[in-house]
């Protein structure tokens, strides 16, 4: 295939801003922003580019086509008109999937029917058969119908890019990958300052920075859905892997410290520390946060401190943002990063924030605090 396609970068409800950012790093223009997602063009090897190095999306689809829809009949006639035999090949399977707001067309199963049995008649003519075994590839359709507005798509990712692949074992209630990443690229952090993250938990932020810090691609550790299709050549996926490894700065020094109050916490960080190739790049300490101290100027704290959400727990919390506050007083040329679904944190911690930003962590709704420090002396 040598002409481009449509590509949409879905993004959690916030950070579309931050993936259109990216998106546009990667040298793809204009890239149109909307609710939780931005759309772009690019050629075939955009696939494998985007899924390689976009840190802050969720996934990444093509675009087969976009088109009012009040009927069943015109979702089977629109969906039937698409060129499905220029991405699907005979032995392709195909399961369709869908949702469906605010539309005529609220039935779900149907329209995920309709669909299916559309490409099938679409595919019976350029195929020549009545049956298709459906036993090669997967290609995963999406129907979405918001406000009688249908968009097919194909899944071109798979397991979701918060997925690096290096952590197999975490804590209860983990943070995103994707959404430390996002956390992280809302700071001023350089990778020549130091980084400290005071509830780390399973390491998820420190090791984020790492990546960050020295540009090593998040999808470098893992495979991709679309890696097993006959017309992205395998060598389109080559070059990515080639790129993201000529671009990395595994030589990057860095001062990246995780500590956290919990000991199983600190040997999952660091196991998963090990399992992202980043051994011996972050420091790991068990200790409580108000025993934090540093030398140190114009470091970055980013942290996802408790929320208080369970019964019980809300009393603790609120005497440990005040404590947290007590303890970063001092240190006025450090930036800090807090998110956190309490909505008095910034009377607790005794300081209003420079700015503050709304994001969702799941289905939590929360506020990223941010604390900028003072401005480094030019030397």
């Amino acid at each position: 295939m040598d002409s481009n396609v449509t590509l949409i970068a879905t993004a959690t409800m916030g950070l579309e801003a931050l993936v259109a950012r990216e998106v546009k790093a990667l040298g793809y223009e204009n890239p149109i922003v909307e609710n939780g997602k931005v759309e772009f063009e690019a050629p075939p090897e955009g696939i494998a580019r985007s899924n390689m190095w976009l840190r802050t999306a969720d996934r990444v689809k093509i675009k087969m086509a976009e088109f009012p829809v009040y009927s069943f009949e015109e979702l089977f006639e629109q969906t039937k008109a698409v060129p499905w035999e220029n991405f699907l090949p005979e032995d392709a399977e195909f399961p369709v999937t869908g949702r469906s707001v605010k539309s005529k067309l609220y039935s779900v199963p149907d329209c995920q029917a309709i669909v299916k049995k559309a490409v099938v008649e679409r595919l019976k003519k350029t195929y020549k058969t009545s049956w298709f075994q459906e036993n090669g590839p997967l290609y995963k359709i999406e129907i979405a119908i918001h406000k009688d507005t249908a968009v097919l798509t194909i899944d071109t990712t798979g397991q979701g890019l918060h997925k690096r692949g290096y952590r197999p074992l975490h804590n209860k209630a983990p943070l995103k990958e994707t959404l430390a990443a996002s956390l992280i690229m809302l700071t001023n952090w350089h990778p020549d300052r130091p980084f400290v993250d005071l509830f780390c938990g399973s390491g998820t932020i420190p090791i984020e920075a790492a990546l960050i810090g020295q540009n090593i691609a998040p999808g470098f550790n893992r495979d991709f859905i679309s890696e097993s299709w006959h017309w992205l050549d395998q060598t389109i996926w080559n070059k990515a892997r080639q790129e993201a490894e000529d671009l990395a700065k595994y030589d990057q020094p860095l001062d990246i410290t995780g500590t956290d109050i919990d000991h199983k916490m600190i040997d999952l960080a660091v196991e998963n520390t090990k399992e992202a190739g980043l051994f011996g790049s972050i420091s790991f300490k068990q200790m409580q946060m108000s025993d934090f101290t540093t030398n140190e100027e114009n470091g970055c704290i980013v942290s996802n401190p408790p929320y208080g959400e369970r019964i019980g727990e809300k009393e603790n919390v609120e005497a440990l943002y005040k404590e947290l506050g007590k303890t970063l007083r001092p240190y006025d040329t450090w930036s800090a990063y807090f998110i956190t679904s309490n909505e008095k944190f910034e009377a607790l911690y005794g300081k209003k924030a420079t700015k503050k930003r709304k994001l969702y962590n799941g289905n939590i709704k929360t506020d990223y605090y941010q604390y900028w420090g003072k401005r480094p002396v030019k030397k």
